[in-house]
C-alpha cells in the first residue's frame, strides 16, 4: 500500500475547489523580490523562496493572529499567521521576529526581517508558505512577488 501511495500522482491532493474562498481575499506581497525556488509539491517544497535585499522588512499578507513565533533548527526564525477562511501564512529563515504569539497583525504590517537562519538556507531569502484548510497551496497563484 505504501509503495502504491508513494507512486500516486500528487495532483490528487489539489484543493482548487476551495480556492474560491481564497480568491475573495486581497493578499499583500510579503516582500518585493524574485522567486529563486518555486513551489514544488512533488519535491516537498511547500512554499516559494523569495530573494530580496538584506534586512528587508517582511509584511503580513492579510489581517490575522500570530499562532507561531519561534526558532527551529531547519528553518531558523519562523512566524506563522492564522487568517480568516482557514488560511495560514508561514514565513521562514527570518533574521528577527517582530511579533509574538497572540498578536493581532494588520495586512501589510511588518512582522519580521528577512534573514538567513536555520540549516536549510543558503543565503538571505524568505521561504513563504500558504496553507488552506490544512493543505499547502502555491503562493504564486495568489501573491505577486
Amino acid at each position: 500500500f505504501r509503495q502504491e501511495f508513494e507512486q500516486t500522482d500528487m495532483s490528487l491532493l489539489n484543493t482548487s475547489g476551495s480556492y474560491r474562498e481564497l480568491r475573495e481575499i486581497f493578499l499583500f506581497s510579503p516582500i518585493d523580490g524574485y522567486v529563486s525556488a518555486p513551489y514544488n509539491l512533488k519535491e516537498g517544497h511547500y512554499g516559494v523562496d523569495v530573494v530580496a535585499k538584506k534586512n528587508e522588512p517582511v509584511k503580513c499578507i492579510a489581517d490575522g493572529t500570530v499562532v507561531m513565533a519561534s526558532w527551529t533548527q531547519d528553518s531558523g526564525y519562523v512566524i506563522a499567521v492564522q487568517h480568516r477562511s482557514n488560511l495560514v501564512s508561514i514565513y521562514k529563515h527570518n533574521a528577527e521576529l517582530l511579533k509574538k504569539v497572540g498578536s493581532f497583525v494588520n495586512a501589510g504590517e511588518i512582522i519580521s526581517i528577512i534573514g538567513n537562519t536555520g540549516d536549510l538556507t543558503d543565503g538571505p531569502h524568505l521561504h513563504f508558505e500558504l496553507w488552506l484548510n490544512g493543505n499547502s497551496v502555491n503562493p504564486e497563484e495568489f501573491v505577486t512577488f
